[in-house]
């Protein structure tokens, strides 16, 4: 606000002006009078150079777009062969739209004839003006160049953050849009995204799947431990101590970068375990671990959860429940 209003002309200045305009059309005007022919042929060679001026302004605006569209095209060549994430290549294809198109748009005024270096003023006045105006944009701006530089997720992850869980759809300049399980599209800003807390549930290829089974009293605990291994043992999908970690990751399409980030490569899979996590009031709890890909976490937990159910009753494993054991004395 005080930018604009150390700019403003005072009204003396405009005054000058004036007087300047009617002095310039007065004095036009005197020339017509005193040399017609002298007069018309001017205003025609400044309206055929301002005539071309107007075509040669057209044709570089025209060529920048489709050198601009050139640029966008080869800029997703270059991301596609060299599989970049989808969250960079949107947001600097948008980026490097925008700056470009600003600048063929100064390019073709100054064709015109018209000073840019007023116009470079009148942006950054603007530039200014709205910049106070959407401080909140701009953090939002900057938020997404933070998410761009650390890559806390990319497109295709299925993320917690702000109180929302669901899969990434797309990283712009200002905002990030989840697509929830129940199908609704939520955006959110990025600068509160950035600076907020983000679980990231695809954020490494593996994961490990915990269950806990409550059983009753009296169970043999070993024969108990020894049915839920052979029920996760049974399942394909959990990886073994044995699992090929070579071959494992070239299978999961874990590049060479992601593999020499910290704490994203293991070495070898733990077995799966199981073990006696608690004595409670009416049952004991074992808990079981195994470890599975990231994309079969929902599948492996849900199915052997089931299994679990349907499996250890017949055993002879028998799942509690709260009761309350009442014994009667017959007086005699």
């Amino acid at each position: 606000m005080l930018f604009l209003q150390a700019t403003t002309p005072s009204p003396e200045e405009i005054q000058q002006r004036k007087d300047s305009i009617e002095r310039g059309v007065q004095h036009m005007i005197e020339y017509a009078k005193t040399d017609p022919d002298g007069f018309w042929q001017l205003f025609v060679d400044k309206m055929i150079h301002f005539g071309l001026q107007v075509l040669a302004a057209l044709l570089i605006f025209g060529i920048g777009i489709l050198l601009i569209r050139w640029v966008k095209t080869i800029l997703q060549r270059v991301f596609t062969r060299r599989r970049t994430e989808p969250t960079i290549a949107s947001f600097v294809s948008s980026f490097v739209s925008i700056s470009m198109t600003v600048i063929l748009v100064i390019i073709s005024i100054s064709t015109l004839g018209v000073n840019t270096t007023s116009l470079a003023a009148l942006l950054a006045a603007g530039g200014m003006a709205i910049g106070m105006a959407l401080s909140g944009t701009v953090q939002n701006f900057a938020g997404g160049i933070m998410l761009l530089a650390f890559k806390p997720f990319k497109a295709g992850d299925f993320i917690e953050a702000q109180g929302v869980s669901g899969k990434v759809v797309e990283v712009n300049i200002t905002a990030t849009k989840i697509l929830t399980v129940d199908n609704r599209v939520v955006i959110l800003p990025n600068g509160a995204l950035s600076n907020g807390t983000i679980n990231n549930y695809n954020g490494r290829p593996l994961r490990r799947v915990e269950w806990k089974v409550s059983v009753s009293y009296g169970v043999d605990a070993t024969a108990c431990k020894d049915a839920i291994m052979a029920i996760i043992n049974s399942d394909k999908r959990v990886l073994q101590a044995k699992t090929d970690m070579k071959k494992l990751y070239k299978e999961l399409k874990v590049s060479h970068y992601q593999l020499t980030t910290v704490n994203y490569q293991m070495n070898a899979i733990p077995a799966p375990f199981v073990g006696l996590l608690s004595l409670n009031e009416n049952d004991i709890t074992f808990v079981a671990r195994a470890w599975v890909r990231a994309n079969d976490y929902w599948d492996v937990f849900f199915d052997l959860n089931e299994r679990f159910y349907t499996e250890l009753p017949p055993q002879g494993f028998t799942f509690a429940y709260p009761h309350v054991d009442v014994t009667m004395l017959k007086n005699e």
